[in-house]
């Protein structure tokens, strides 16, 4: 029979995934932008692995920490974003949607990892889950990245989806577009707090975590 996980128990399983997730999406966006002639986040050291370099106080503990106390449906964060200057870009308006994609990306390719960890888990033959740190951790991640990917994934500036949207249109609505970057970070805070958020990443969330589980044999 399963219990379940105290406060304690739930930041043990979750820190790491959330830590990860949050910090390899802001280096995948970095190194892009490096692959593509824009050097300045390499210049100031942000493709670095350490998570020291990319933690936001806010984003990368206290939201994360705060839905679990909440027992929200989604967790998810944010690290501090990795600077990338346009200008310098080879192919600014493609390249800036390339280096856009490169974080919801590395957040799938990473739900694939921690889904094996917990195919591991599962595996195993553990029958009582709560006690699988294995299975824990691995749904854990899996969760978490699906949930950074489907958020970033949104149509809304300065979220990555908002500048992929913003790459594609015609020059003048992009300039249109580009002053709602003002309001954005409101607009998701107001979804946040209505609860609305999860019933617009919900359809995303679902298809992407679906996606994971059939490629890993989760079924």
């Amino acid at each position: 029979m399963e219990t379940e996980l105290t406060l304690l128990q739930n930041i043990a399983v979750w820190a790491l995934p959330v830590l990860l997730a949050v910090t390899l999406h802001e280096v995948a966006h970095g190194w892009m932008a490096w692959r593509l002639g824009d050097h300045t986040a390499k210049n100031l050291g942000r493709l670095s692995l350490n998570p020291l370099k990319h933690v936001d106080i806010i984003g990368t503990v206290v939201i994360p920490v705060t839905l679990l106390i909440l027992h929200s449906p989604f967790l998810f964060g944010w690290a501090k974003p990795v600077p990338v200057v346009m200008q310098n870009l080879r192919n600014p308006r493609r390249d800036m949607a390339l280096v856009a994609v490169a974080g919801p990306l590395s957040n799938l390719l990473m739900a694939i990892g921690w889904g094996l960890i917990l195919k591991m888990g599962v595996d195993s033959g553990a029958t009582v889950l709560y006690d699988n740190y294995l299975y824990q951790i691995g749904r854990a991640g899996l969760i978490v990245n699906c949930a950074l990917a489907a958020l970033n994934l949104l149509p809304l500036l300065p979220l990555d989806g908002g500048r992929i949207v913003h790459s594609f249109l015609p020059p003048k609505w992009a300039y249109w577009f580009a002053y709602t970057e003002t309001y954005g970070l409101l607009i998701l805070l107001v979804l946040l707090i209505t609860n609305l958020l999860s019933v617009v990443l919900q359809p995303m969330f679902s298809l992407m975590l679906n996606i994971a589980i059939t490629i890993l044999g989760l079924e």
